[in-house]
């Protein structure tokens, strides 16, 4: 059976990868992309890549077949989810949302860092939190009222958040943080991340041959982090911009609880971490010794991640990688859907990277 599936958003980069992935899908068909900058331009006019494969066409964000969709995958900017969600729920259409709209669990946090209303607070007791490794009960219990018959709201996580949880969380589960202690986050991310309106520091002249770190003590991803590891206040996080297009490293520094510094070893981290993300196709633990590269998983929707104890220092340090268009925005939203929608989750996404 093949679903209506539609993006709204689609000219935008993490939308133009929802669009890749979805029209190689074998159980979705992608019959809308909307773009009210480009609205009546080919796809293949704004991005030749997709010439001679799809004649699709952009048309407006209030485009009517978007409400005949069985799914509608928003990659929008945030508020702009506040307004596109409800109205698609109410005619029936399940959405995940790239977006931040519906990420923060308290609307009053959500305010505090984004620094407008949070217009539908009410969907929030009942979306799904969108990453599927950490969050399987939200999206079994979406993927149950979908079955019924019911419309779905999934807040995909953040491409920072999506690396630094998956290597941070296994660590906090097993109770290895040291007590009242801070996470130390520094993350690097391509350029794409930024989005595709350029500015002065993600134009070319500005972003090639530098890095820098940005919001400093105030990214927005922040709360999403905490929220997730369950660490309020207690997250330092810090992002860098690379001269790259895509890909996303994140170092995640976990002071570790005295005797756990004492007695675990590299080995036994990696065997910890292993076990907790067996049957997860996506997240690949590497042995001992190794550490990911953001080559190793562009274009695919695989997480790798690394691992070293510091016994000196009382820390753990933990290395994951991802793309931050795939398994950071597009791959993960249909990962989600996959699941919501009862197919194998691995449907219609790339498991193996560019090799070079």
């Amino acid at each position: 059976m093949a679903y209506k599936v539609a993006v709204v958003g689609a000219a935008g980069y993490a939308g133009i990868e929802a669009v890749r992935l979805l029209l190689d899908h074998p159980a979705f068909n992608l019959v809308a992309i909307t773009s009210n900058a480009d609205a009546g331009q080919s796809l293949a006019s704004v991005y030749p890549s997709f010439a001679g494969v799809s004649d699709l066409t952009f048309t407006t964000h209030d485009d009517p077949v978007l409400a005949t969709c069985d799914a509608v995958f928003l990659a929008v900017p945030h508020t702009a989810a506040l307004a596109a969600a409800p109205g698609l729920l109410a005619a029936g259409v399940s959405v995940f949302d790239l977006s931040a709209d519906y990420r923060l669990s308290d609307p009053a946090v959500y305010e505090a860092w984004y620094n407008t209303p949070h217009t539908s607070p009410e969907l929030l007791a009942t979306r799904a939190f969108g990453l599927p490794e950490l969050f399987a009960d939200d999206l079994s219990a979406a993927a149950a009222r979908h079955a019924a018959g019911e419309s779905v709201l999934v807040a995909c996580a953040g491409c920072y958040p999506t690396a630094t949880s998956l290597g941070a969380f296994p660590a906090v589960n097993a109770g290895w943080m040291a007590a009242g202690a801070a996470v130390v986050v520094d993350a690097i991310s391509g350029v794409t991340g930024a989005g595709k309106s350029a500015n002065a520091r993600t134009h070319y002249c500005s972003a090639d041959e530098n890095v820098e770190a940005y919001g400093v003590c105030k990214h927005r991803h922040t709360p999403e982090i905490e929220q997730i590891l369950g660490l309020p206040d207690r997250v330092v996080f810090t992002p860098h911009l690379a001269p790259l297009k895509r890909g996303l490293l994140s170092t995640v520094n976990i002071p570790l609880a005295e005797g756990v510094a004492q007695t675990l070893t590299t080995e036994e981290a990696v065997e910890r971490y292993r076990a907790f993300y067996q049957g997860r196709p996506f997240v690949r633990v590497l042995d001992a010794g190794q550490m990911p590269k953001t080559s190793s998983v562009a274009g695919s929707n695989a997480c790798q991640i690394g691992l070293a104890v510091n016994a000196r220092a009382r820390m753990l340090v933990v290395t994951s990688a991802i793309d931050n268009l795939c398994k950071g925005a597009a791959g993960q939203a249909i990962q989600c859907a996959n699941v919501v929608f009862g197919l194998d989750e691995r449907s219609g996404l790339p498991l193996t990277a560019l090799p070079v």
